[in-house]
């Protein structure tokens, strides 16, 4: 059931960022630590990047946010993992349960958190 509810859930949220642009309707919420601090956080234009993803503007997409990326890259890797398991029936190690992994996508996210916030050229580039 839980399975059936997430589908629907992330069809109706897909159909939203499809349809609608992030920047130019209000039900779609701003970033409080951005509204506080001024400051861009990892997740900043990750809305309007989805929606230029969904809308087919795939580099467009990323230059919204290119955190994505690692984002879209995690989430095939799992996905392939867990078809191999069903298909195959073979367990397959998954890299993202080994903790170095996780400690360089930290060490990944942290970087982008503080280099896209210096106003530099290169770095505001990676500015939403």
């Amino acid at each position: 059931m839980a399975i059936i509810f997430i589908i629907i859930a992330l069809i109706f949220i897909s159909y939203l960022y499809y349809n609608y642009d992030p920047l130019g309707y209000k039900i779609f919420p701003k970033c409080p630590f951005y509204s506080l601090t001024e400051i861009y956080c990892p997740g900043c234009g990750s809305q309007r990047a989805a929606h230029k993803l969904l809308q087919g503007h795939i580099l467009d997409g990323f230059k919204h946010n290119f955190l994505i990326v690692l984002l879209v890259a995690v989430l095939l890797y799992d996905a392939s993992i867990k078809l191999i398991k069903i298909i195959f029936n073979r367990t397959v190690k998954n890299l993202l349960h080994d903790s170095k992994t996780t400690y360089a996508i930290l060490i990944v996210i942290i970087l982008f958190w503080i280099l896209r916030n210096i106003n530099l050229y290169p770095f505001t580039i990676l500015a939403p």
